[in-house]
């Protein structure tokens, strides 16, 4: 196959950059590059535009790298939320793709990024926050954060009402309860009696002059013998 030299004009992805002086097939030159101005034969007379070529190439990789610097400040900043379809148990159905990451930046926040530049090593396969690396240039490198959420989020899994009674009883019986004096053998009052409630006669206590009782009866009274009456 015949080949040719030519000189670009624009960036051809696989083949060059601007100014630059390739060898391509004589077919696809004659009908693709010159047709499409994306190159020129290489002649004394093309030669001279290469000086004008290499400028323009410059200025335009310094606009270029001026724009993706700022655009990779803008993007680090930004939380791009991808909505996928989960199951019962919280399972993706599908991956998350950079064609997707790039679509989404378009829609929320219309930044037009090629996928290509969006780095994945592998597709997002689980619900969260992931750091997605953005290649915007040669020299340009950022991290774009981006957070996949579920359509159909599970229900968070509530406290049991009788779990939750049964511990705030108990912290309010520590601070209910107060440590005994050693050496105090005070009787204390059963809990909830009134205050002018007396105790039941059973539980009083004796004191020391008190005579015991048996069976609950009182003891019988013994007769004092009668006075001898006075004889005239």
């Amino acid at each position: 196959m015949a080949k040719t030299e030519v000189i670009l004009t624009h960036n051809i992805v696989g083949l060059g950059g601007e100014s630059d002086q390739v060898k391509v097939a004589a077919g696809y030159a004659r009908n693709y590059l010159f047709p499409q101005g994306f190159a020129i034969p290489l002649t004394g007379a093309n030669k001279r535009r290469l000086e004008v070529l290499k400028q323009r190439r410059a200025e335009r990789e310094v606009h270029d790298l001026n724009t993706m610097t700022e655009l990779a400040k803008s993007l680090a900043k930004l939380i791009c939320v991808v909505t996928v379809k989960t199951g019962e148990d919280g399972k993706m159905f599908g991956t998350v793709t950079a064609g997707l990451i790039a679509d989404q930046l378009k829609t929320q926040f219309d930044v037009s990024l090629d996928k290509r530049k969006v780095h994945l090593e592998h597709p997002i396969r689980v619900l969260g926050e992931h750091d997605v690396e953005l290649r915007l240039h040669a020299d340009v490198v950022t991290k774009l954060k981006v957070r996949v959420e579920s359509s159909t989020p599970l229900p968070t899994p509530e406290v049991a009402p009788a779990t939750e009674a049964r511990r705030e009883e108990q912290r309010t019986e520590k601070r209910g309860r107060r440590p005994e004096a050693p050496g105090d053998k005070t009787a204390k009052p059963a809990e909830g009696a009134d205050k002018g409630q007396r105790a039941p006669r059973g539980d009083r206590p004796q004191h020391s002059g008190d005579r015991p009782r048996t069976g609950g009866d009182r003891p019988a009274r013994t007769e004092k013998p009668s006075k001898p009456q006075k004889t005239e």
